[in-house]
Parts: C-alpha cells; sequence; structure tokens
C-alpha cells in the first residue's frame, strides 16, 4: 500500500507543487462545505480545504519560505497534510485538535448514530457515535418489533401461553406471537393505556375510570369501575388487585369464584396527588405517589403504616428484592431501603443519577447475579450489578423506555415510543 503517495496526492489537492500547474481534474475541484463550516471529518476529502482563488508560482512558495507548503506532524507522529481548520481557525492558538492517525482508537459518545438508525451513515467504525442500541457485554438484541404509533406503556406475558401483549397511550392493545415476533391482533380501548399487568390467566388494563380484565383462556372480558382518571399503576398481592389513580386513591378488588367476578373490597386513601407505583413484599403493599411520597400498607389489614418522604420528586418505580425495597424518582435517585428492628422502613443507600428515572426491575444474568435494569428520561436504560451499582450496561431508544418486562430464560423485553425490543443474556460459557 502506497502511503506515501498517497500523501502526496492528498497534499497536492490542498495546494502543493502540482496545484501550480492545474490540470484538467484540479480546474474542476470545489471547496469543501463541510470544512467552510469547520467540520469535516473525511478522510482524504475529495474537495478543497482552502479557499479559491489560491496565490500560485513564487508567491507562494514565498510564503512559507521554501518551495513546498507546511506540514504538520499529526497524533500518529508521522508527517502528514496540514490539519483541517475551520473558517475562524486562528494560528496562534496551540494546535491540538488534529486529525487521529490511522491506527487511533476512535472513543465512542453514548449517543446512537441518527445516520446509522436512517442506514446511511458512511464512517462506518470509525464514526464516533454508536451503531449500536446497546453497549455492555453478556446480551443481545433479538428483535426489534413496531407496531405502536405512541410510547409503550405496559408488556405482559400471561403465565402458560405463547403469546406477549403491550399497551400503549396510541389506545390501543397488541398481543403479539412469541414463536414468530408476528402481531396477531389490534384491539382498541379508547383511551390511553397507562399500565398493564398479567397474573394467571388474567390480563388486566388500566385506562382512563376503568380496569379492563380479560380472562385469556376463556376470552371473558370484565369492566372493573371506580377509578377517577387515568389509572397508572396496578399489582397483585394476597388475593386482591391493587390499582393506583390519578385522584390519589387505591382501589381494591377481589375476584369471587362464584360470581366469576371482581367485587370491590377497599379503597385506600392517604396519597394527595396521583399513585403511579405499586409492588408488594413482605406481606405489605409499597404506593409511590406524586406527591413525593412512598406509603406502607399492611396486606392484612389495609392500613397505613409508614408514609417516607425522603424523595423529592415523583416516586416513579419501586422494587421489592430480598429484604429490600428500592424505589426511582424524578429527583435522579434510586434509594434502597431496609427495615429495621422496629419494623420500619430506612434509607440505607441512594444512588444517583445525572437524569430522571423512570422504571426499575430486577433479574439474574446468565451467571446468575443480581441485575437491575433502570430506565431514564433520557430514552435509555442502565444495567447495573448488584449490590455494588458498578455499571454492566446501557440501552438506547428513540424515545422514552416507560416498560421494562422479564421473561423466562433470560429474556427481557422494553417498550419505547413505538414497539418493544426482545434482549437475552448469553449463555454463560462453563470454566475448564
Amino acid at each position: 500500500m502506497d502511503l506515501d503517495g498517497g500523501n502526496r496526492r492528498v497534499f497536492n489537492r490542498l495546494g502543493g507543487p502540482s496545484a501550480a500547474q492545474p490540470t484538467d481534474s484540479s480546474k474542476n475541484q470545489k471547496v469543501c462545505y463541510h470544512w467552510r463550516a469547520g467540520k469535516c471529518s473525511r478522510f482524504p476529502c475529495p474537495f478543497l480545504h482552502r479557499e479559491l482563488p489560491h496565490p500560485t508560482g513564487p508567491t507562494s512558495a514565498a510564503a512559507n519560505g521554501s518551495g513546498a507548503p507546511k506540514r504538520f506532524a499529526n497524533d500518529s507522529g508521522f508527517s502528514g497534510p496540514a490539519p483541517r481548520r475551520g473558517p475562524n481557525f486562528n494560528n496562534n492558538h496551540n494546535n491540538s485538535w488534529g486529525r487521529m492517525g490511522a491506527n487511533k482508537v476512535v472513543r465512542k459518545t453514548e449517543k446512537v448514530c441518527n445516520y446509522w438508525v436512517q442506514g446511511n451513515c458512511n464512517y462506518g467504525d470509525r464514526c464516533k457515535f454508536l451503531h449500536s442500541w446497546s453497549l455492555g457485554e453478556g446480551f443481545t438484541l433479538l428483535n426489534h418489533l413496531d407496531g405502536h404509533q405512541k410510547v409503550v406503556t405496559g408488556i405482559a406475558l400471561p403465565a402458560g401461553m405463547d403469546k406477549l401483549y403491550t399497551g400503549s397511550k396510541d389506545e390501543t392493545v397488541r398481543a403479539w406471537d412469541t414463536n414468530t415476533g408476528q402481531c396477531m391482533g389490534v384491539l382498541n380501548l379508547g383511551g390511553e393505556v397507562g399500565c398493564m399487568i398479567s397474573e394467571g390467566p388474567w390480563l388486566f388494563v388500566g385506562i382512563p375510570n376503568f380496569v379492563k380484565a380479560w380472562n385469556t383462556q376463556t376470552n371473558q372480558e370484565l369492566s372493573l369501575s371506580g377509578p377517577v382518571g387515568q389509572v397508572y399503576t396496578m399489582v397483585v398481592g394476597n388475593d386482591l388487585l391493587f390499582a393506583g389513580t390519578q385522584d390519589g386513591t387505591i382501589l381494591v378488588w377481589k375476584f369471587n369464584a362464584v360470581t366469576n367476578c371482581f367485587e370491590p373490597a377497599a379503597s385506600l386513601k392517604g396519597h394527595t396527588l396521583a399513585v403511579v407505583s405499586l409492588v408488594v413484599g413482605a406481606n405489605r403493599l409499597y404506593s409511590g405517589s406524586m406527591d413525593h411520597s412512598i406509603k406502607a400498607w399492611s396486606l392484612e389489614t389495609l392500613q397505613c403504616l409508614q408514609t417516607l418522604t425522603e424523595h423529592t420528586n415523583v416516586v416513579m418505580s419501586l422494587l421489592c428484592w430480598e429484604q429490600f425495597l428500592l424505589s426511582c424518582s424524578l429527583d435522579q435517585t434510586i434509594k434502597v431501603w431496609v427495615a429495621t428492628e422496629n419494623g420500619n422502613l430506612e434509607v440505607t443507600y441512594t444512588h444517583n443519577e445525572e437524569h430522571g428515572l423512570l422504571n426499575l426491575q430486577g433479574m439474574h444474568d446468565s451467571e446468575s447475579k443480581p441485575v437491575l435494569l433502570c430506565a431514564c428520561n433520557d430514552n435509555s436504560v442502565r444495567l447495573y450489578d448488584l449490590p455494588s451499582f458498578s455499571e454492566k450496561g446501557k440501552i438506547f431508544a428513540k424515545q422514552e423506555i416507560r416498560a421494562i418486562e422479564v421473561g423466562p430464560g433470560g429474556l427481557f423485553f422494553t417498550g419505547d415510543g413505538t414497539g418493544y425490543r426482545v434482549w437475552k443474556w448469553a449463555e454463560a460459557v462453563p470454566k475448564p
């Protein structure tokens, strides 16, 4: 490979000795538009990196004190053509912005390349932006299924079925075949889906002023009335269905096997704004609200046992893991709570993020190590090893990821503004 000859050819285009004697090809060369804007990153660039007209003959040679233009040392230590300069470049500045040598590693920024997304990035491995929807090792993207017109707010996998359901703010629920990845049907609900869960054969969908319930085995459909405004979150515990609503109330239903219906059982009041997160653990129900608080309720008496006020913004998601309660908030923190001797919860650790937090899910990787999946409002999901909170990887999307669901066999799912992605932890390699 003629590296030296290649340098001379590029060098001549920048105004080397051959430029003094124009040829038919050099007469038609144009000044690089991107170079004029100070952001040309092509190497070699087929256009001129100088303004026209350019002085020729003895005058140009005398300007440099010799018969050839100056050459600068690039970052690799080899002599090469003069660095590309923007129109406002000042020769008095220390030149530390030189072009990277061919053998240098391009440091990737943690941002997905917009041109790569559109399928027309020309830089390939030299692009400083990511050509991938994830960073990190140990997990891979299996599939990306589009279909929804707005953000996916719920993902559910009813037990014993080969179907996956997604709900969206586009007012629809879609059913997907888990074997083929094909959409099997679309149900229009006439209202934004605020949340969706499955329990046994039942699929529950929260919409404004109602909870819709479907028995996926018998196709029985029920409408549970009582909510005021949007239903943002649901959970099942102690044979009860709980729904957090826009007016700050937690509604409770119990299934009656005789009538094959869900009957109202209680209405839990205490939050002053909408309840947006619910979780059950250690014989308690925990609720997070837009009023910045977390409340702990007894599953036996349905009485409030404790109110936690350490968060300073909306408590978006709650997760029970072993003896710990984890909470995340738009205040850019994840808090880890542990019960004291008297049974009350106290913060034992606070993890700080640079962005607001939307959703928490926990699972084990291929080596059975606990991993926390945390959706942030910068259109990403962080993956953390527990209990160290050391970063294990990142997942990116075009829009906010509002839904995360864990499946069998190392699968997990993330829902964003158009559909959902299927991820899988790689199989662990046995040690010799």
